[in-house]
């Protein structure tokens, strides 16, 4: 078997494996998120507040949360590209 057919095969083994854990990473991660943004504003129902229909906590809410997701996302990249470059190595 050619050299570079193994080199390709466990690279993408390796992304494989990081896709897979950095899936399963964020989406524990990503339901995680809001109970912590609970904890970083103790005196506010966040959920009350949206379904009053306050927007700003609604807009303030929807962007700490999708940046959070954002980061996530980020890693699980660097994750996956990780692999790949482990595994051309």
């Amino acid at each position: 078997m050619p050299q570079n057919l193994v080199d390709i095969t466990w690279a993408l083994a390796f992304a494989g494996l990081g896709g897979a854990l950095g899936t399963l990473l964020f989406v524990f991660f990503a339901g995680r998120l809001p109970a912590v943004f609970d904890k970083l504003t103790p005196g506010m129902d966040e959920g009350r507040e949206i379904a009053r229909g306050n927007m700003a906590a609604a807009e303030y809410f929807g962007r700490v949360v999708s940046a959070g997701i954002i980061g996530l996302s980020v890693i699980i990249g660097a994750a996956v590209l990780g692999g790949l470059i482990a595994g051309l190595l």
